[in-house]
């Protein structure tokens, strides 16, 4: 398995990905309506550089994938914001993990200084956990914040880490 910077030529792979993850209701604030032009825009936009994780014995195939940007722009601009996804096959095999290390490795390659997770799902345990154990820390909740497709209004979480 590798992890490499994601191009256009990937997209093919990744919308299957997003669109089972989205579907779920669960863990992105994307509506299943989402067009495949938002999600062309939200992993290949301005400003955006993208990762994918990719099963070289599976003739290449796309396993999960993730993105760096800036937070905010300006005087915030050395803030870094990430999202990730990854397959149903693949999960819990360690995907999550490795994208996460490899995430906080290109923003510090990046310059950035700190990682903060503007909104992680607090129902969706594998994030959190993951998180946590990267040494993330939970700044706050945001009471109802999410409107769970399951379990209704449930709080959102945000991360952050320092460089």
């Amino acid at each position: 398995m590798q992890i490499r910077k994601a191009t256009p030529d990937d997209f093919p792979q990744m919308l299957p990905i997003f669109r089972e993850v989205i579907q779920g209701g669960d863990t992105y604030d994307f509506e299943e309506t989402a067009s495949d032009q938002d999600a062309y825009d939200y992993w290949f936009g301005k400003g955006v550089t993208s990762f994918v994780m990719e099963d070289d014995a599976a003739g290449s195939k796309i396993l999960g994938y993730y993105k760096i940007i800036q937070n905010h722009r300006g005087r915030g601009s050395h803030v870094a914001n990430a999202s990730f996804m990854v397959g149903s096959a693949a999960r819990g095999k360690g995907i999550g993990r490795k994208m996460g290390e490899d995430c906080i490795r290109q923003a510090r390659e990046m310059g950035f200084k700190a990682i903060q997770f503007n909104f992680v799902i607090s129902t969706n345990e594998p994030a959190m956990h993951l998180w946590k154990s990267l040494g993330f820390k939970e700044l706050c909740r945001l009471p109802g914040a999410f409107n769970h497709k399951k379990l209704g209004y449930v709080d959102a979480v945000i991360f952050f880490m320092e460089l």
